[in-house]
C-alpha cells in the first residue's frame, strides 16, 4: 500500500494582509562554536552568539527562517576544514550565504558577538592573568544584481578601564598647595612636591568601544582595536593583582588623568596611527562611556567618522602644534 504524499501549502509564499516591505527579518540569539585559527598559535574557540537577518518584499507574508540556520551551519561546517582567521569574514560568508539562499532578498546582516580572553601582566609583579573583552563583527550583503554583492564587514571591541578626572585633582593640587604654604614650605619645594606626587581625585570605571567597517577583503586587526582601546584610558584595570601592582596602576592613573572626551580623542589618534593602510573610506566609531563614582550618572562621548576625515582633522592639529611651537 502506497502511502500518500501530503503536500503542505507554502504559508510564507502567501501575500500579507498588509503588503509592505519589511527591513529586518530573522531570528536572533543563536549560539555557535567558532574556532578562530591563529598563524603559529595556539586556536580561539569562541562561544558566539548570532543575529541574522534578510529583508523581506511586500508580496511575500514571512521569511522561511530555516534557512538561516541552514546558511550558519553550512559555513560552520566549511570552517571546519578551511581555516578562518577573521570573525567579520565569518560573518561575510553568512551573509552572502543567506543571499544565495533567499532569492527575494537584496540585503542580509549578520552581527556576531563573543567574549574574547587576552593574557595580561600585572604591572608590577608581572603575574600572568587572563582578561575577559566583550568583540563584536558585522557584516552586510547587498544584491547589485543577480551575479554580484557587495559586502561591508565591522569589526570590534567593548574594554574596560579606568579614568582618573582632572576636574577633582586640580581642585586637590590646589588644596595641597594651601596647606604646604601654611606650614611654611618653600615654593620651590611645594613645586617639586606636587609634580612628584599625584594629588587624589576621583576615578570612573571606563569603557572604550571601536568599530571600524571597510569593504572588500580589507583586514582589520582585533587585537589593535583592543590595545588602541586600553592605551586611551588613564589605565588598564588587571584581574589579578598584589599591593605593588595596585600601587603602580593607582599611581599610573593618577599621573595620566582624562575626561571622558580626552578618551575619545585618543583613541581616534592612535586609530590613525596604527591603521595607516585602511583606506579613507574606512567608516570609524569610537565611543567612552565612564561610570562616575561620585555621581549617579555616567559621562558619554562619542565620534562617528570616516579614516580620512580623522586623518586631516588630526594632520591639521599637528601642523597647527608646529606653528604655535
Amino acid at each position: 500500500m502506497e502511502v500518500p504524499i501530503v503536500i503542505l501549502p507554502d504559508i510564507q509564499a502567501n501575500r500579507p494582509q498588509i503588503a509592505i516591505n519589511l527591513t529586518r527579518v530573522g531570528v536572533t540569539n543563536v549560539k555557535k562554536l567558532v574556532e578562530v585559527k591563529r598563524k603559529e598559535r595556539r586556536p580561539i574557540i569562541l562561544i558566539a552568539t548570532f543575529d541574522i537577518f534578510v529583508d523581506l518584499p511586500s508580496h511575500l507574508k514571512g521569511a522561511n527562517l530555516s534557512r538561516n540556520f541552514e546558511a550558519v551551519d553550512e559555513v560552520l561546517e566549511k570552517a571546519v576544514n578551511m581555516p578562518v582567521y577573521e570573525i567579520e569574514q565569518l560573518c561575510s560568508d553568512i551573509a552572502q550565504s543567506l543571499l544565495n539562499r533567499h532569492e527575494y532578498a537584496t540585503r542580509a546582516e549578520v552581527i556576531l558577538k563573543s567574549e574574547y580572553v587576552v593574557k595580561r601582566e600585572s604591572p608590577s609583579t608581572k603575574m600572568e592573568c587572563q582578561e575577559v573583552v566583550d568583540i563584536f563583527a558585522e557584516a552586510i550583503a547587498m544584491r547589485e544584481d543577480l551575479e554580484n554583492m557587495v559586502v561591508k564587514k565591522l569589526i570590534g571591541a567593548e574594554v574596560v578601564g579606568m579614568t582618573a578626572c582632572p576636574c577633582a585633582q586640580e581642585i586637590m593640587r590646589d588644596n595641597a598647595r594651601k596647606e604646604l604654604e601654611s606650614l611654611g614650605i618653600e615654593d620651590i619645594k611645594i613645586a617639586e612636591f606636587l609634580h612628584r606626587v599625584p594629588m587624589a581625585t576621583h576615578n570612573q570605571r571606563g569603557r572604550g568601544i571601536i568599530s571600524i567597517e571597510v569593504e572588500g577583503s580589507k583586514f582589520v586587526s582585533l587585537d589593535t582595536i583592543i590595545e588602541i582601546i586600553e592605551r586611551s584610558m588613564s589605565s588598564s584595570v588587571f584581574e589579578l593583582l598584589k599591593r605593588s601592582d595596585e600601587a603602580m596602576v593607582v599611581q599610573k592613573a593618577h599621573n595620566n588623568p582624562k575626561f571622558v572626551e580626552d578618551c575619545v580623542r585618543t583613541m581616534a589618534k592612535n586609530v590613525v596611527k596604527d591603521f595607516p593602510l585602511l583606506p579613507d573610506e574606512a567608516i570609524v566609531t569610537i565611543k567612552q562611556i565612564n561610570e562616575e563614582s561620585i555621581h549617579r550618572h555616567n559621562a558619554f562621548a562619542e565620534r562617528l567618522a570616516t579614516l580620512g576625515e580623522l586623518r586631516k582633522e588630526i594632520s591639521q592639529e599637528y601642523i597647527t602644534d608646529i606653528v604655535n611651537h
